[in-house]
């Protein structure tokens, strides 16, 4: 069954799916003790990745679904579904030893990003670090405490990572991408420009100040910036109706080629500051009118595999870009089944296949986007995935117990699955054992 089909199914095949994880979970494991905390407690002020780009810091529940009760109900983390070997060491390369040598909730949190406020980290957020071994964490929100004070919140969130994960240490994104869309400022932060602004300047220009942004994010400890945006907005009369781009400033250009020039630029200060730059949105948000974040039914009837505005992504991926952002949206002539974070024609013969990308693919919100809203939370981790997903992306912290409970019961019952989730850990591992996260 597509996962285009479950949208129509409704609240009854949503319970189920969650009833079927919860109690595999409750069979298998012994539950810890989980933080008390309020079950009304609402969301914090997040900014995702597709952003409503800072014109309002909160974040919306998607339409269709209900927040968990918080984590005094989610499941704890299973115990190891797949050992590691009874004696002698793992065979192959660090990562591949690492791997071995985890459990199925190590190897989930491995293929999961959680959000975290950039004030400070809160219970939700703690829980999924602490208890369900989440590997990775988003910064959002804003704030303006300065690279001092955010490398503390930072260093803080971190510090629970690692006891957890055998050892290996996290991806730390944000969303610096410029104008509306910066997380991170204060004392020692400069005010990016929006990225329309920043595609005036000459490309080493622009990519001399990106190392610097890079620069300032690293010494406040985050690793991975989701930035830059290669979406092509056709021009500047269509820009103030694409909602999620050109409303607010966020393409460099308006042809393919001024996307791809200033946007690789910026990827390779990104680079050379040492941290990991996340082309985005593949394969483009430049032509739809909705946004992902706040609106079920984006669609672009216009993009066709091999488009020309494809382009700015083929060229950063030959630049060497370590990550790459999938859309939320919808391409009926692409592949008229699915959503792109659920279509292996997106992911595989695209992004793998016509790309030739081998870096870390990583999902839009998949938690809070009303796009989404129409698969389970339960549901949305396991089809990124299946479909070839490397990290999906939760901006909502009450709600990732959900999405891990979907990915641990569908690996414990699916050997073809757990082999899905081991390939997209392993990518992760290996990227962290380049960025020298892997612990030992």
């Amino acid at each position: 069954m597509t996962t285009r089909a479950r949208w129509w199914w409704g609240a009854a095949a949503a319970a189920a799916v969650l009833a079927v994880g919860l109690v595999l979970a409750l069979l298998f494991i012994p539950h810890p003790a989980p933080p008390s905390v309020q079950a009304s407690m609402s969301p914090s002020a997040s900014a995702s990745s597709n952003a409503s780009a800072g014109a309002s810091a909160g974040s919306t529940t998607a339409a269709g679904t209900t927040a968990a009760p918080v984590p005094t109900t989610a499941p704890p983390p299973p115990t190891s579904a797949t050992p590691p070997p009874a004696s002698g060491p793992a065979q192959g390369s660090p990562a591949v030893q690492k791997l071995a040598a985890m459990t199925l909730a190590q190897k989930v949190g491995q293929v999961l990003m959680v959000s975290s406020p950039v004030t400070g980290a809160d219970a939700n957020s703690l829980y999924s670090l602490d208890s369900l071994h989440v590997g990775n964490v988003f910064m959002k929100g804003r704030s303006f405490a300065g690279v001092d004070g955010i490398a503390a919140a930072v260093s803080s969130v971190t510090a629970h990572v690692g006891p957890g994960t055998a050892g290996v240490r996290p991806f730390v994104a944000t969303d610096q991408e410029g104008g509306f869309v910066q997380i991170m400022r204060g004392p020692g932060f400069d005010a990016i420009p929006q990225a329309i602004v920043q595609g005036q300047l000459p490309p080493g220009e622009l990519q001399a100040d990106a190392t610097r942004w890079g620069q300032q994010l690293a010494a406040a400890g985050v690793n991975v910036n989701l930035a830059p945006v290669l979406d092509t907005v056709p021009g500047a009369a269509f820009a103030p109706q694409n909602a999620p781009i050109g409303a607010f400033g966020r393409e460099y250009g308006y042809t393919p080629a001024a996307v791809s020039s200033h946007g690789v630029a910026f990827a390779r200060g990104m680079l050379a500051a040492g941290v990991n730059p996340t082309v985005k949105h593949f394969p483009g948000l430049g032509r739809v009118i909705g946004n992902t974040d706040v609106t079920a039914g984006v669609t672009d009837s216009v993009t066709v595999r091999g488009d020309a505005y494809v382009q700015p992504f083929r060229d950063a991926v030959n630049a060497g870009v370590p990550w790459l952002m999938l859309s939320n949206a919808y391409y009926p002539n692409i592949d008229p089944a699915q959503l792109a974070p659920y279509s292996t024609v997106i992911i595989q013969g695209m992004v793998r296949g016509d790309l030739g990308f081998r870096g870390i693919i990583v999902s839009d919100d998949m938690c809070d986007a009303v796009q989404v809203s129409g698969v389970p939370i339960a549901e949305r981790g396991v089809d990124f995935i299946a479909a070839g997903g490397t990290m999906a992306l939760c901006t909502d912290q009450a709600l990732l117990p959900q999405m891990y409970a979907g990915l641990v019961a569908a690996a414990q019952s699916d050997p073809a699955f757990a082999a899905k989730v081991d390939a997209a850990a392993l990518a992760v591992l290996n990227a962290k054992s380049a960025a020298g996260l892997l612990g030992k």
